[in-house]
C-alpha cells in the first residue's frame, strides 16, 4: 500500500489517501463502481424532462455535463467521495408537476429551478439548510422520500404502459401489447439484479430491454455507436427568471428547497457514516462545502437546462468498494465525460425500458416507511396523507402542504403544541400560503 501512496504524487498530497487509508487504486475501483450504480440517470433524465417539451439529444448532453460538474465539485472543493447528478423525483416534480401539471412553459420551470438553487446558496452559506431539516419531524422527512417513491413508481407505470387513464374510475390496467410485457419482465430482471448485488443492475436492464425491443421490432437500430455529443443550445441559458419570480411559484421554490434538503442532507448523512467521515460527536466535518457543492451544482445546472442536481445515494456503492477521497469522484466525473460520445445509443432507448427503472428506484425510496411510527397518530396521520397525496394529486408539493398542515393542527388539537419548532410554524405558514395560491391559481 505504501508503494501506491508514493506513486499517488501530487494526488496522494490533495486527497490526502494515507491519512484515509486507501490507494489510487481503491479509489478507481469505488468510482467506477457508483459511475455503474448511477449511469440509469443518462437514460432516464432526458426521458423525463423530454415529455416536458425540452429536446432530447440536448438533455442527454446536459445531464452529463451537470453530472460531471457536480462530481468534480465534490471531488474538488469538499473532496469527498461522492457524485452528483439531476436528481430523480425533483426531475419527475418539473415536468408532471409543473409543466405538465399547470401548464409552466419548461424555461420558467427552469427559472425556478434557478430560483430555488441560489435559495439553497444562501440557506447553506447561512447555517439554516440543516437547522431546516433537524425542525422538521422525521416522520415527514421519511414520509417524503416514500411519497416521492410512489409518484415516481406511478410514472414508471404509465410509461410501460400498465396503467392508463379512465373516465370513469381515474386509472386502469393498460393493454398489455409487446412494449408493456417487455417492460413488465424488465422490471424482474432489475429485481433480480439488484437482489443479487449486480452492480449496475438497473443500468444492465435498461441495456437488456433496449435490445430486446430492438429484437421485437419496438426499437430502431443507431446509426452508430459514438459520435460528437448534441448540441445543448435548444436548452442550454433559455431559463425565465424573471417569470419564476411571481409570487404564485412560492410553492414550487418551497417544493423544490425541501425535496433537495431532505435528499441531500439524509444522502450526505448515510454516505458519510460508511465512508467514515463522522467525528467522535457524530458530526460530518465537510457537510459544509458538500452542501455548498450540492446547491452550486443546481445553479449550474438551472442555466445549463436541467432540473435540480443533487447528491447520489449510489455513491454509497463506490464507498462499499473502498472510496473514500473525492479522487473516487474523479474517476466517476471522468466516465461522464466518455459518455458524452455515446448519444447514438443513449437516445434511441424507448420509454418502456426507463420505465422499470423508475419502479425500482421507487421501491429504494418507499423502503424506509418501515421507520415511520404510525402509531403515534400526531405524526403518522400527516406522514401517511404526504405519501399518499403526491401520486393522487400528482404533485410533490400538495403532499408536503397538506402533510405539514396537518401536523401543525393536529398538534394543536390535541394540546401538543410544545411538540411544534419554531422553524416549523414559519414552514406551516409557508405551506398556509402555498395551499392558498393553488386554490385560486
Amino acid at each position: 500500500m505504501e508503494a501506491s501512496h508514493q506513486k499517488g504524487g501530487f494526488l496522494e498530497n490533495f486527497f490526502n489517501l494515507k491519512k484515509h487509508n486507501t490507494t489510487v487504486r481503491a479509489e478507481a475501483i469505488g468510482g467506477i463502481t457508483t459511475f455503474l450504480t448511477m449511469a440509469y440517470i443518462l437514460f432516464v433524465n432526458p426521458s423525463i424532462l423530454g415529455d416536458a417539451g425540452m429536446d432530447k439529444g440536448a438533455l442527454f448532453t446536459v445531464t452529463c455535463v451537470a453530472a460531471l460538474i457536480g462530481t468534480l465539485l465534490a471531488a474538488f472543493w469538499a473532496r469527498v467521495p461522492f457524485a452528483m447528478a439531476p436528481g430523480m423525483g425533483l426531475n419527475a416534480f418539473f415536468t408532471y408537476a409543473l409543466v405538465i401539471g399547470r401548464g409552466l412553459p419548461w424555461e420558467t420551470a427552469l427559472g425556478i429551478v434557478f430560483v430555488s438553487g441560489v435559495t439553497f446558496i444562501l440557506l447553506t452559506v447561512l447555517g439554516v439548510r440543516e437547522k431546516i431539516v433537524n425542525a422538521i419531524p422525521l416522520s415527514l422527512r421519511l414520509a417524503t422520500s416514500a411519497g416521492i417513491g410512489l409518484f415516481i413508481t406511478f410514472i414508471g407505470f404509465k410509461g410501460m404502459g400498465l396503467v392508463v387513464s379512465n373516465p370513469a374510475t381515474l386509472v386502469s390496467l393498460g393493454h398489455l401489447g409487446t412494449p408493456t410485457i417487455i417492460a413488465l419482465l424488465g422490471l424482474v430482471f432489475i429485481v433480480v439484479l439488484e437482489t443479487m448485488k449486480v452492480r449496475g443492475g438497473i443500468l444492465i436492464g435498461i441495456v437488456v430491454m433496449t435490445i430486446v425491443g430492438m429484437f421485437a421490432g419496438e426499437v430502431a437500430l443507431p446509426e452508430s455507436i459514438i459520435s460528437v455529443p448534441p448540441s445543448i443550445t435548444p436548452i442550454a441559458f433559455k431559463l425565465d427568471i424573471m417569470s419564476a419570480l411571481d409570487l404564485a411559484f412560492i410553492a414550487p421554490i418551497f417544493s423544490f428547497m425541501f425535496v433537495d434538503l431532505f435528499d441531500s442532507v439524509g444522502t450526505i448523512v448515510a454516505c458519510s457514516y460508511e465512508a467514515k467521515m463522522v467525528d467522535s460527536k457524530g458530526n460530518i466535518p465537510k457537510i459544509g462545502r458538500i452542501l455548498e457543492a450540492d446547491s452550486v451544482a443546481t445553479v449550474i445546472g438551472s442555466l445549463l437546462g436541467t432540473s435540480t442536481t443533487t447528491t447520489y445515494i449510489e455513491s454509497a456503492s463506490g464507498i462499499s468498494q473502498g472510496a473514500r477521497t473525492g479522487l473516487a469522484s474523479v474517476f466517476t466525473a471522468a466516465l461522464f465525460a466518455i459518455a458524452l460520445l455515446f448519444s447514438p445509443v443513449v437516445t434511441i432507448v424507448p420509454a418502456f425500458a426507463t420505465a422499470p427503472a423508475l419502479v425500482m428506484v421507487g421501491i429504494y425510496m418507499f423502503k424506509n416507511i418501515k421507520e415511520i411510527k404510525f402509531d403515534d397518530l400526531v405524526e403518522g396521520a400527516p406522514a401517511f396523507l404526504t405519501i399518499i397525496l403526491m401520486p393522487l394529486t400528482y404533485s410533490i408539493s400538495n403532499g408536503l402542504t397538506f402533510g405539514f398542515l396537518s401536523y401543525l393542527i393536529i398538534a394543536i388539537c390535541t394540546g401538543q403544541v410544545g411538540r411544534i419548532s419554531k422553524v416549523m410554524w414559519v414552514i406551516g405558514l409557508l405551506s398556509a400560503i402555498n395551499l392558498y395560491i393553488s386554490a385560486i391559481s
